[in-house]
Formats: C-alpha cells, sequence, structure tokens
C-alpha cells in the first residue's frame, strides 16, 4: 500500500468515527434530540438510584471529612472530589515508609520520595468516568498574548487514569470514585514503586492491600504494603514495600518564581517562555525556594531595614526515632542558619522541633510536615531532598534523611583529618560531645539543601593555605571555608604546633549571601531583577563569594571546585596533609588499642590513611590540564577559560614525583601495622583486606592512568594551541608533562642502576597506562572496565543529588583519534624503548628481565613484531 493511500485510510476511518460518535439519526445534521418524556424518566431514576448508593455507602462504610471527604467500605475506598476542585492541580507525592531488609541493605529507606506527577482531575459524565490527567509544567506565557492559545494547544495534557464514577453527594456538588486500583498495585499509574526504586519485577495484587487513608483540609495520605518478589539465583524471594502516596492541592496562583543565576549555587527548575514579543523562544530556570515573605502589616517595616518575622517559617521535626543523645544537636544545626535569613531580613524564620504529643495527627510521611528522618541502616550517608511545586520551584517540604551509620563517616574524617592536633578525636569510640558537634555539622550542611543550596566545591579556594594554621584567622574566619555546602571537612592543614581548633565546617560569608540573593523579598519583580543582579556585582571579585560547580571526581576540569580539598594551593595542603598523615600512620595501634580485641579498628584507620594519601594525589593531579572556568559576563572582565599557570602545573609534576611515583614507605611498609593488620574495607560478605604492595600498584596506576588520561592531555593542547596561535604567556605542555614524567621514572634507568621491585612497578605502570589508550583507540571501552572503581574514596555525603554532578558542557574529546594525543603516547612508548634497548644489560638480573618484558609490551602494542 502507498504512502497516500494510507493517509487516506485513517482520514476515512476518522471521518468513519466522527460519525459513530453522532447519534445515528442526525449524524449528517449534527443535532440533538429533543429529550423524550421516557429519556427524562429514565434520568431521574438513575438520579435517584445515585442518591440510594450514596446513602449505602454511608450507611455501611467510615466516612471522613477533608480536601476530598473519604468513605471507607471494608477494604474499599472511596474518594469524594467536589466540582469545585475539578480541573485544579494536584501533586502526587511518593515516599518509602517501611522497607525489608534486602532494600535496606540496597540504601533505599523510610522517607525517600521516590516519585512526584502533577495531576488533575476531570469528571466526564456522558462516559460516566473522571479522568486523571498528567503533565509537565514547564511551558508558560503571558496570558494576554495571542501565542498562548498556541501554547495551550501543544503542550496539552496527557491522561494518567481513569475512574468510574459511582455517585454522587446529595446535592450534586460532590464526584464519588473507587480508587483501590491506583493504591492496592493493580495499576501504577499513581504509584510506581518499582520504577521508582528500578526494580524489574511487578506487584503481585494478592499480596499487596491498603493500610489507611487520612484526609486533611489541603491534601490526602494513602498508606500501603505493596509485595513483589526478585529472584537472586536462589529461587524467588518475598520483599514487602510500605508506601504513602500524597495527593496535596497546589495554589491556583504559582508563586513568583526566582530567576536562576549560575554564579550563585541553587538547585533549578528549568521552564519555556513564550510571548508574542519574541524572536525566539526564551529558556529559563527557576531557583528552588521556600515562599517566605513577610506579614502584609511588616512589609513597610521589612522594606526600612527592620527584621521582621515571615508570614509562614519554615519548620522542621526531629523524628521520634532518633537517639536522644542526638536530637537537640541536630536541632542546632537547623537553627544555625537563623543568621543567614537575618541577613535575608527575616528573623526566627526557621524553626527545628521535636513533635508534639498533642499533635495527633503527626506522620513523618505527610507531606504537611518537613521531618529529619532516622533511618536504622548500615549506610553512612545523609541527604537533604525537598518536595517543590514544579510550576514555579516554590519548595513545599523537605525530607532530611539521616541514615544512622554517617556516624561512621564522621568519625573516620576526623580521626584521620584532625587526631595530629585534637585528643578528642583519637579513640574508637569518641564522646558523645564530640560526636555531637559532627552531627551538627551535618545537619546544618543538609538543612543547607532543602533552602535549595547546591554543593559550593569551589568555596574553600577562597581560603589561602597558610590561613589555615593561623589560629586568630581560623577562629575569626569560623571552619574551613566560606560556605558550608563546600566538602571543605576538617582542617588537614593545620600543625600540632599551631594551636588551631577552629577546624569544623560552619555557616560562612558565602552562605549567608546565597541566602539573602534566593531570599530577600522584593515588592515587585523589576525592583528585585536589578537588587539581585547589584549584589552580584558588588561581590564578584571577592574570592570569599566565589561559586564553583561540583564536578566527576572522574574528570576535574576546574581544579578549585574539588570535593574534600581545603585552600588555594593544593601541593601546600597537601604537604601539610602529609605531616599530619605520617602521625596518624605511627599511632594506628596506640589510637585503636582496645584490650581483647582484635585489631579490625586497626586495619579500617590504616586503609582510612591510605585512602587520604590517595585523595591528596587527585587534588594536585586536577591541576595538571585544568582550566579555571570563570563565570565571564558582559562588563565582568572575567575570562571564561583560564590555564592553571604554568608553575602551578609544573608543582603538581613534581608533588607527584615525590609522593606517588616514589611510593612512601612510611605509609604502605610499616612493620608496626603490618606485624597486626593489612588495610581493611569493609564488604557485604565481611572485611576485605588488602596487601600493601597491590595496593600500593593498584593506586599508584589509578594516578597515572588519570594522569594520562585522554581528556586531560587535550586539554593541555589545547591550551598549546591558544599559546601558539595568540602569543599568550607559556602554557604546560604535553611535551612538559611527558619530560617530567620520564626522567623521574627513569632516573636510574639513565644512570645503569639496579631497580627495587617498587622501581620495577613504577616503570610498569607508566608503560601500561600508555600502552591502554593505544590499544583502545578505535574502540568504545568505558574506563570503569580499565582501571580501579576509586574504592578508597573518601567517605561522602549528598551522593544522591545527580543534578551537581557536571559542571560545564565542554567538549574536549570530539575526533580525539586524530588529535596528537595518541601521537605523544607512541613517542613517548617509542623513547622508552630506545632507552630499555641502550640499557638492557645494566643492572641487575632482576631489572634485566625487567627490561625485556617492557620492551616485549612497548613491541606488541605498538605491533613492532
Amino acid at each position: 500500500m502507498s504512502k497516500n493511500t494510507v493517509k487516506l485510510s485513517i482520514s476515512a476511518l476518522v471521518l468513519f468515527c466522527g460519525l459513530l460518535q453522532a447519534s445515528p439519526a442526525n449524524a449528517l445534521t449534527n443535532k440533538k434530540n429533543p429529550k423524550t418524556e421516557k429519556d427524562a424518566t429514565k434520568e431521574k431514576d438513575s438520579t435517584d438510584t445515585k442518591k440510594d448508593k450514596y446513602a449505602d455507602l454511608l450507611k455501611d462504610g467510615v466516612y471522613k471529612k477533608g480536601m476530598f471527604n473519604t468513605i471507607q467500605v471494608k477494604t474499599d475506598m472511596y474518594f469524594e472530589i467536589p466540582d469545585s476542585l475539578l480541573n485544579r492541580q494536584f501533586l502526587i507525592v511518593n515516599k518509602l515508609s517501611q522497607v525489608p531488609l534486602e532494600v535496606n541493605d540496597a540504601g533505599a529507606n523510610k522517607g525517600m520520595n521516590y516519585e512526584n506527577k502533577l495531576i488533575t482531575f476531570h469528571k466526564d459524565t456522558l462516559a460516566n468516568k473522571v479522568w486523571v490527567k498528567t503533565q509537565t509544567p514547564r511551558v508558560s506565557s503571558p496570558k494576554e498574548d495571542a501565542i498562548t492559545e498556541s501554547v495551550k494547544d501543544n503542550f496539552i495534557e496527557s491522561v494518567l487514569e481513569f475512574f468510574e464514577i459511582e455517585t454522587q453527594n446529595p446535592d450534586s456538588t460532590a464526584t464519588v470514585i473507587k480508587v483501590n486500583k491506583v493504591f492496592d498495585g493493580n495499576q501504577s499509574s499513581f504509584n510506581d514503586v518499582l520504577t521508582g526504586l528500578g526494580l524489574p519485577t511487578s506487584i503481585k495484587t494478592n499480596l499487596s492491600y491498603i493500610e489507611g487513608i487520612k484526609t486533611f483540609p489541603k491534601n490526602i495520605v494513602v498508606k500501603s504494603l505493596l509485595t513483589t518478589s526478585v529472584n537472586e539465583g536462589s529461587g524467588d524471594m518475598p520483599v514487602s514495600l510500605g508506601v504513602t502516596t500524597n495527593i496535596v492541592l497546589l495554589s491556583k496562583e504559582p508563586m513568583q518564581p526566582r530567576i536562576a543565576d549560575k554564579r550563585v549555587g541553587f538547585f533549578t527548575e528549568k521552564s519555556w517562555f513564550f510571548s508574542d514579543a519574541q524572536h525566539k523562544m526564551e529558556e529559563r530556570e527557576y531557583i528552588t525556594k521556600w515562599n517566605l515573605e513577610p506579614k502584609d502589616e511588616d512589609i513597610e517595616k521589612y522594606l526600612k531595614g527592620e527584621l521582621v518575622e515571615p508570614k509562614k517559617p519554615i519548620i522542621y521535626y526531629i523524628d521520634p526515632a532518633t537517639p536522644p543523645q542526638w536530637r537537640q544537636k541536630i536541632i542546632a544545626g537547623v537553627h544555625d542558619w537563623q543568621i543567614a535569613f537575618e541577613q535575608a531580613g527575616f528573623k526566627n524564620a526557621i524553626i527545628a522541633k521535636q513533635p508534639s504529643p498533642e499533635d495527633t495527627d503527626f506522620d513523618i510521611d505527610d507531606v504537611r510536615y518537613s521531618v529529619i528522618t532516622y533511618a536504622a541502616s548500615p549506610k553512612s550517608n545523609a541527604m537533604g531532598p525537598s518536595v517543590m511545586d514544579p510550576r514555579s520551584g516554590e519548595i513545599l517540604e523537605a525530607d532530611i534523611i539521616w541514615w544512622h551509620n554517617v556516624m561512621t563517616s564522621v568519625h573516620s574524617w576526623m580521626r584521620i583529618q584532625t587526631g595530629p592536633i585534637d585528643p578528642k578525636a583519637r579513640a574508637n569510640k569518641f564522646s558523645d560531645e564530640h560526636m555531637g558537634e559532627a552531627i551538627r555539622f551535618v545537619s546544618s550542611h543538609e538543612v543547607g539543601h532543602t533552602f535549595g543550596l547546591k554543593h559550593n566545591m569551589g568555596s574553600s579556594f577562597a581560603f589561602p593555605v597558610d590561613s589555615l594554621r593561623s589560629k586568630d584567622f581560623t577562629d575569626k574566619m569560623g571552619g574551613t571555608a566560606p560556605s558550608i555546602m563546600d566538602y571543605a571537612r576538617y582542617n588537614y592543614v593545620a600543625q600540632p604546633e599551631d594551636g588551631v581548633t577552629a577546624i569544623t565546617p560552619q555557616i560562612g560569608l558565602y552562605d549567608k549571601y546565597a541566602i539573602e540573593w534566593g531570599y530577600r523579598w522584593y515588592p515587585d519583580q523589576e525592583t528585585e531583577k536589578k537588587a539581585l543582579r547589584k549584589m552580584i556585582e558588588d561581590h564578584q571579585d571577592d574570592p570569599m563569594y566565589f561559586y564553583g560547580e561540583q564536578q566527576s571526581y572522574l574528570n576535574i576540569i576546574d581544579p578549585r571546585s574539588q570535593s574534600e580539598d581545603l585552600g588555594n594551593d593544593a601541593m601546600k595542603a597537601s604537604e601539610y596533609g602529609l605531616k599530619n598523615l605520617k602521625i596518624v600512620v605511627e599511632n594506628i595501634i596506640p589510637w585503636t588499642y582496645d584490650k581483647g580485641e582484635g585489631y579490625y579498628e586497626a586495619g579500617k584507620l590504616y586503609m582510612g590513611a591510605i585512602g587520604q594519601w590517595q585523595m591528596y594525589n587527585q587534588h594536585v593531579l586536577s591541576n595538571i590540564g585544568g582550566v579555571y572556568l570563570n563565570h565571564a559576563v558582559y562588563g565582568n572582565n572575567k575570562k571564561a577559560y583560564e590555564p592553571v599557570p604554568y608553575q602551578t602545573q609544573k608543582r603538581a609534576v613534581e608533588y607527584l614525583a615525590k609522593n606517588a611515583l616514589t611510593i612512601p614507605t612510611w605509609l604502605f611498609f610499616n612493620d608496626e601495622v603490618l606485624d597486626k593488620t593489612y588495610g581493611l574495607k569493609d564488604s557485604p560478605v565481611g572485611p576485605f583486606e588488602y596487601s600493601p604492595y597491590s595496593l600500593a600498584r593498584e593506586l599508584q596506576y589509578t594516578t597515572l592512568y588519570y594522569t594520562l588520561m585522554d581528556e586531560r592531555l587535550l586539554r593541555l593542547l589545547e591550551n598549546e594551541v591558544l599559546q601558539v596561535e595568540t602569543g599568550k604567556e607559556k602554557n604546560f605542555t604535553i611535551s612538559d608533562l611527558f619530560e617530567m614524567l620520564n626522567s623521574e621514572i627513569f632516573a636510574l634507568t639513565n644512570k645503569g642502576k639496579s631497580l627495587s621491585i617498587l622501581e620495577r612497578m613504577t616503570q610498569k605502570n607508566y608503560v601500561d597506562a600508555l600502552i591502554i589508550d593505544v590499544n583502545k583507540l578505535f574502540e568504545k571501552t568505558s574506563k570503569k572496565g580499565l582501571i580501579t572503581d576509586h574504592s578508597l574514596q573518601v567517605p561522602t555525603l549528598c551522593n544522591h543529588l545527580v543534578e551537581d554532578n557536571k559542571l560545564r558542557n565542554i567538549n574536549y574529546t570530539v575526533m580525539k583519534r586524530v588529535s596528537e594525543v595518541t601521537t605523544y603516547k607512541k613517542g613517548e612508548l617509542i623513547r622508552i624503548k630506545k632507552l630499555l634497548s641502550k640499557k638492557k644489560n645494566t643492572g641487575n638480573k632482576a631489572t634485566k628481565a625487567h627490561y625485556i618484558d617492557l620492551i616485549n609490551r612497548i613491541d606488541e602494542a605498538l605491533n613492532l613484531n
């Protein structure tokens, strides 16, 4: 059949269907038949029948009043939807409320919000149905503009679900529908928990049921137990999940959104804006924020600069399951933000408290309550997501998840990073007071996310490294960076003799500034726009207010914005860090001593120390081929792309040569530690032990692989081209990098000396890292398959925030197979082969065999045989 034939057939079918929808007698004229007396009688009987059914439901069921009145008849659940709420927008918010061990072990816990949907209800009396429609509200336009009609037609709602109309209330102002199917697992339209958790199974409806419904003036809460099964190779295993679905009535008019600026770190909601005056569509990003406003009677005071209380403060409730000794510390972490909101003009803007026994409606899963939920779980983390109105970015409710084992992470950070300068941070178990201060810091950080703030990984770069050794400076500035939203953990730079005591991250200058930028209230949009721009311009040259996006640790482009680093000089900070780390290693056994116990704690601390060493290597490495990515806009005279200075990159290579290419024997081959334990890392099957030689080989290889990764070398090439073509100052080049690495790694070979096993290991790692890329040049191979999984990464928090994982979309790798990268790598391999061929008969027997092995590897990789 031809395409034209298909089109005609479809047209005919549409016409035919249209005729069928009209009444038979008037299909062609499309006129309605007048109602007969018989029809009127039928309609009256139908109405009476429905009234009878409504009365029967009330007689047999439990009736509750709320946003939707609800009727429960045994296991059947009914919503009574008022006509006044038809076509209004609601937000479905789905949360986990109970999980079994198997799901807990996978990192999913009570309180987690896994799925949200925007919906509307539409009554169709002709079809006797209520249709539920959904849409993604990313589009807006002025109501009075002509293009708005086109916007309506081109971004319509889609049908999500339908319900049969069971009956109506006596005065026909509300419609009753039976809702079991969307809550008991029969339909996933309202609640698709399995997809939300990534479980490729289906709900077993005969093992699932609705546990209860609660209705309130502006929301409904439905709790269900949904069961599925998973197969782990030894038969089906049942998995039941307690889930809570909230249906929340949204305001008729969304909050006035605030347009984002890349120079201040807020989470955002994207939107497309259309108007008649445009020459093209405008893409907007709205920050996510609470709707904080002064009371009407206080507006004049607020505008004069007086502190006023907001119409509606932000309230956080502490989960009653939280151990008592931590509750006040978590509350204090929330209240630490008061000073930031005062800078925005509001006092008593945030409140943290324990739920009152009088509040019988309190429910952790109810979206009317922002709760810091305490999860009994082996997971060591915490996170602070929010539920927001997708139309405007308004935060409606916050869900901070606090995993019990987060204390293992903060314990590790404090002992390794501050143990040398703080005796309180050395034991296997800290005092409750000392651990409580760490919990307070984590609380503040996570609460910051629920205000809409993203990580500011560039904040710590504002502090000069040596200032972190100054008691006066650290006392004055407080903490380790101008922002608690950085991953600037504890002060590992300060030395024992410095007397520094302000070593914990705190609310800083950037945090206060960001909250003011996001939350200061303005009477109109034009005033807001000018004030916010001026606020940024007033601080754009002050490093204390710099915002640096989080980047993937696998590919850091801008070395100023790194996780877990301190200060503005990674080499200097890491040298100080190593001095303190030597103290830790020397004290692993005495600090972990526990009479009658084994050396598990010693092995864990030892592995943590090695992980800290590797983290310093990564901080330094990021400077090689690094580019400072500045927020350039018209008028601020900033360079958008600024290569890391030549001397900084040179110093980075020198640091790696000294501390990574030369394996530190004090760290990997400490007799006092190795007589008792290897490094230990927990795994699902128990502690996993890493032998020092294999661990040193793997981590050194990782450092070399990332030093020579294609994208890093392509950035070096990019900077070299810009230097040659534009006459800019000297940039660090690939030739500089290979010259420094080669002269260090093959120094003893050039002298004809014998090599130790560790020196031979370094040469093999270097050659293999070069060969890997040459062999894989034309293959689609992931880095993950070639290298370590970074299993020794220092513990992190908030890694759920995937929006934070990308800096800017800068393409350095297009058509890399025809770039100079492989030319340089092949050239370096040939250079190494020439040297080894010349020196293959020098050194001891092991060294000679090693040279022959490397020559054969290079020949095979380059097809020189």
